[in-house]
């Protein structure tokens, strides 16, 4: 009988323990599962860029995962727009066009206007901040970049679409690409243009930049020539004919295409800091033109523009700016490519010069023929824009025939426009807070009942025990 009774005091004291342990490990494997099995969900953040350039305006809305990838998002173009409108440079003159111009975002060069009237560009972007900080987004800021953020930021956006920084690995994570390397930028806009590259060297000076990106670290060297975009290039060679033409009335313009004549205002030419009018006209006087479709006078006058001479350093571009060798591949966009699409044959150095001299000894009335999608605003233009960009390139940048075939002429990639507007916004990225959510295996609920249940469990199995214990002393 008294073995009966041990055993079964036995056999109750070892399933109070194994409700102990069970109900233990019940709710540490609870704990464990809330913590190890919860994951992390990011939610779309959404960007909006509005490029107020001198020739054209667009706004692009960029979208990329709140994961990021070494602290850089993923950033992608979901659609882009080109707006009309007055350009905001005009504005703080007529109160009903400025309102007319909130409408719409058609700068006309903010950097030109910031140089010749800083008070009116510090109201006109005071207007801008005030007029976008009531729209229906969250405003972050409206600047005017420096010339230089714009030629690294186009670099970064060309290198980013080619996926230069980064590429998915076998276990689907982003890593550097053997070999790291990179493609130049070159951007073309109507006031300014821009060139940027890395650089194997540590060089240093103010035409260098140090960029993180995706956790490395890259050495940049870029330069913007204020003054020597598309439109301001074709200003100074304006400016260069008539003041080799003794009257106004009749002025021969080598870089405009036979049978083109045009009535040009002074105001037209010298309504900018980048050229300053002889001082024996007046803004309003007036020049007529006509074209003499004459290419090699139209390249005298273009290399006019430039000082290929002055040098300082080991190296230089023009105008006595220093520069390191070109090398690698590079993308040119923007006016580049428009310029290399209406004159065709940018595939190599040589084709694209006779390209350019048979644009510039083309009659008008079969220009217009054979390129009837540009407007005659822009036709009139290319032959001085070919070959400025034939100077630029080769006497400036010191491109030659073999460098010349690693220039790529693009307008977008992989359906991404190219411009500074997305690398503008890769780098914002970094500085804005993912929108991260939390989540757990177990809901709220659910996760506090079993705990409690396994925790009531646990306490009421040791007061057990401990009872045990006492009656077993005593």
């Amino acid at each position: 009988m008294a073995s009966k009774e041990s055993t079964g005091y036995k056999c109750r004291i070892a399933l109070v323990l194994f409700l102990l342990l069970g109900s233990i490990a019940a709710l540490i494997t609870v704990a464990v599962i809330q913590d190890k099995w919860s994951f992390r969900s990011y939610s779309m953040e959404y960007g909006i860029v509005i490029d107020s350039g001198s020739s054209r305006s667009n706004i692009y809305l960029y979208e990329w995962p709140g994961e990021k990838q070494n602290q850089t998002g993923m950033v992608k173009e979901v659609m882009n727009c080109r707006v009309a409108g007055e350009g905001i440079s005009e504005m703080k003159v007529d109160a009903e066009k400025d309102a007319a111009s909130w409408k719409a975002f058609k700068a006309s060069g903010m950097r030109l206007l910031e140089e010749s009237n800083k008070t009116r560009a510090i109201e006109i972007m005071e207007s801008l901040r005030e007029y976008l900080s009531g729209l229906p987004f969250h405003f972050q800021n409206a600047s005017i970049i420096s010339g230089q953020e714009e030629g690294l930021y186009g670099w970064i956006t060309v290198n980013y679409i080619m996926e230069n920084f980064f590429e998915k690995n076998m276990w689907n994570k982003y890593v550097r690409p053997e070999g790291g390397q990179t493609f130049g930028s070159m951007d073309l806009g109507g006031a300014s243009t821009q060139i940027a590259f890395s650089v194997g060297q540590n060089l240093t000076g103010e035409d260098f930049l140090h960029v993180k990106l995706y956790g490395y670290t890259y050495n940049v060297y870029t330069h913007s020539f204020l003054c020597y975009g598309k439109s301001e290039a074709e200003k100074k060679v304006l400016d260069k004919i008539v003041q080799q033409s003794s009257n106004p009335d009749l002025i021969l313009n080598p870089c405009y295409p036979n049978g083109f004549n045009a009535t040009v205002k002074a105001s037209d030419i010298y309504d900018t800091t980048c050229t300053n009018i002889p001082g024996k006209y007046n803004m309003d006087q007036e020049f007529f033109m006509v074209g003499a479709g004459d290419s090699e006078d139209c390249k005298k006058f273009v290399r006019m523009i430039f000082d290929f001479k002055t040098c300082t350093s080991d190296h230089c571009s023009f105008n006595g700016v220093e520069q390191p060798p070109v090398t690698g591949e590079y993308m040119a966009y923007a006016g580049y490519f428009f310029t290399a699409r209406a004159i065709g044959g940018s595939e190599d150095l040589d084709t694209f010069k006779a390209a350019v001299a048979k644009f510039c000894h083309t009659p008008w009335t079969q220009l217009k023929k054979e390129k009837t999608w540009i407007s005659d605003r822009y036709l009139k233009t290319y032959c001085t824009a070919g070959h400025y960009i034939v100077s630029l390139l080769t006497e400036g940048y010191k491109f030659n025939k073999d460098t010349w075939t690693n220039i790529h002429f693009e307008k977008e990639i992989k359906k991404t426009s190219i411009g500074w507007s997305l690398g503008y916004m890769l780098s914002l990225s970094n500085m804005i807070p993912s929108d991260v959510k939390q989540n757990y295996p177990l809901t709220d609920p659910l996760f506090a009942g079993l705990i409690f249940l396994f925790s009531a469990l646990t306490i009421v199995t040791l007061v057990i025990v401990f009872i045990y214990c006492v009656r077993t002393c005593y």
